[in-house]
């Protein structure tokens, strides 16, 4: 019976097995809300996801060593802005002068942190349930893995298959090895170890310690701060919010977090090179002498700050990062009264402490006073008459100073930089192209201002120091945590996953037959260095004093087997 064309296709259109037409498009299941979120959640806690997010977040950092921050130095932020006025405000959305604390970055911190707790938590449970599990079955053809070997124990042995087992058993578990006796008093009994469990937990404790790591990292940003301060010899600095040059809190900080301590500069001193011709000069010890204070109640103590040394008080630790001189001046107004008098900090410029040096006098009447010049510790003039500085220590000191009056524009409420002065709006009194010359001063001496604005005299020097103080919660939390991971990672790579099998059985001549194997779990160049030393330790046990060469037949080694004299390879896979 033939069928039409129509007929064929109706036949071809039905499924096999239904009496109907089946549909002609397949309808796929809908993955839904809960199946995206699953799918999501799965995405995200990856592997590949967290070293995507970490390789993310290191370049993401990036625009934070490009740009000035701007809870580092705001100044330079505000400047930048000036100085780049159409791209400036563009950068400032995109929080590129606030990079740690930006909501993107931030963002790829969280998922990262998220990330790798969704990654770590179900490796941790699954690692745990084959700890807690036996060793894989014993194959049945243990010639197919990467290490294997035969031995034959002679019948005047007396080693039975299962006295063999045991013996194989207690020689693995002394290696490390997780040990499984099976069937020890039956036809076939095998051993089934199993060791290496250290590897996996070493990457677990390692992901586990980036997660504290980075809790640590998020504990300092939100509760730690730092600070700087200059201290003159014979100031004190008391750890409160005024008391700091610039302050730099954390998210969260709160002013009560401060310690109230005191730090006292007694004496700060140098030692430059004397003795070295190509390094004469060159600083080679800073000693600052501190008298510190741990509560306003407390005893004094004595301490000693050097560099990559700093001092730990009431949970901080300061740090010597810079020092200079400080000449101390006096200033009279037009008046005769003394408008402004102590030490100013000059910024040294090169290795000779040349120093630049700005003084602000806005008490001053009937006019406001500023001066700009540089401080020499050792003067020499040169045979043009220009001084110039030519050794660290105060052999020849030398003071420099132009002098302006008029409005010095701190009356306004704006933060001015107090080591420049804007001199527009200002009327110069000295300077070197003047009919008054520039004011030159050594100590003691002291100089009038021209039209009755007043004086300046150089009282003598001072040293100074810049201190940095740093809090961070997280820090010991931070380095404990990068120490395990540290060790995780080395026990992770270092470590190998191997699994070992033992089998024995009895020739029809009372010979005991034993067969081992060894796999890894990825590669191992050591496998067969391990494989030899189990082969010898059971030759060992049960060959000590014979001729073990009659045990083997290095003829018959093929494909990485060995097979025993005296009998055929089938005979011994078969026990």
């Amino acid at each position: 019976m033939t069928k039409t064309d129509g007929d064929m296709t109706k036949v071809k259109d039905e499924e096999p097995g239904t009496t109907g037409p089946a549909a002609k498009e397949a309808v796929l299941p809908s993955l839904g809300f809960a199946g995206m979120l699953r799918w999501a959640w799965r995405q995200l806690t990856s592997m590949r996801t967290a070293l995507f997010l970490l390789l993310f977040l290191a370049v993401a950092a990036v625009p934070g060593s490009l740009f000035p921050q701007r809870p580092v130095n705001p100044s330079v932020v505000t400047q930048y802005l000036k100085d780049n006025p159409v791209t400036g405000p563009w950068l400032d959305k995109l929080q590129m002068f606030d990079v740690y604390s930006s909501v993107w970055f931030s963002a790829i911190y969280i998922l990262l942190f998220i990330s790798l707790i969704g990654c770590v938590v179900p490796r941790a449970i699954a690692h745990a349930k084959a700890m807690r599990s036996q060793p894989p079955r014993t194959p049945t053809r243990l010639s197919r893995l990467p290490e294997y070997g035969t031995l034959v124990v002679p019948a005047d042995r007396g080693v039975s298959a299962g006295d063999a087992m045991r013996d194989a058993a207690r020689i693995l578990k002394r290696r490390g090895y997780r040990v499984e006796l099976r069937d020890a008093d039956g036809d076939r009994p095998s051993v089934g170890a199993e060791r290496g469990f250290v590897k996996e937990l070493g990457n677990l404790v390692f992901h586990t310690s980036l997660i504290g790591v980075l809790v640590s990292v998020a504990i300092g940003g939100l509760f730690g701060y730092s600070g700087q301060r200059t201290l003159v010899e014979g100031e004190t600095f008391v750890n409160t919010l005024v008391d700091y040059d610039s302050f730099s809190p954390g998210t969260n900080f709160n002013p009560d977090q401060l310690q109230p301590y005191s730090v006292r500069l007694d004496k700060f001193t140098v030692t430059f090179d004397r003795e070295s011709p190509g390094h004469y000069g060159q600083p080679l010890d800073f000693n600052a002498a501190l008298t510190t204070k741990a509560s306003p109640t407390s005893a004094e103590q004595k301490q000693v700050l050097k560099v990559n040394d700093p001092v730990s008080l009431g949970g901080t630790n300061i740090y010597l990062v810079g020092n200079g001189y400080a000449p101390v001046v006096t200033v009279r107004d037009g008046q005769g009264k003394i408008a402004m008098q102590g030490p100013v900090v000059s910024v040294p410029t090169d290795g000779a402490y040349t120093s630049l040096l700005t003084i602000k006098v806005p008490d001053a009447r009937p006019s406001q006073l500023g001066f700009v010049g540089f401080f020499l510790p050792t003067a020499i003039m040169d045979s043009k008459g220009v001084a110039f500085g030519s050794d660290p220590d105060p052999l020849n000191p030398q003071l420099n100073l132009n002098s302006f009056y008029g409005d010095l524009g701190l009356d306004k409420g704006q933060a001015k930089n107090v080591f420049t002065l804007d001199t527009k709006g200002l009327t110069q009194l000295n300077g070197r192209d003047l009919p008054a010359k520039g004011i030159v001063l050594s100590p003691g001496k002291s100089y009038t201002l021209p039209q009755g604005k007043g004086s300046i005299s150089f009282d003598g020097i001072k040293r100074y120091v810049a201190l940095d103080v740093h809090y961070n919660p997280g820090q010991a939390g931070a380095l404990v945590f990068a120490l395990i991971a540290v060790a995780g990672l080395v026990a992770s790579l270092f470590i190998a996953r191997r699994r070992a099998w033992v089998r024995a059985g009895v020739h029809p001549d009372g010979r005991t037959m034993v067969e081992y194997g060894l796999l890894a779990r990825g590669e191992d160049h050591r496998l067969a260095a391990e494989g030899a030393a189990i082969r010898a330790l059971l030759e060992k046990e049960w060959l000590s004093g014979k001729d073990t060469e009659t045990t083997m037949n290095p003829a018959a080694h093929r494909d990485g087997q060995q097979v025993p004299a005296g009998s055929d390879e089938g005979s011994v896979k078969d026990q």
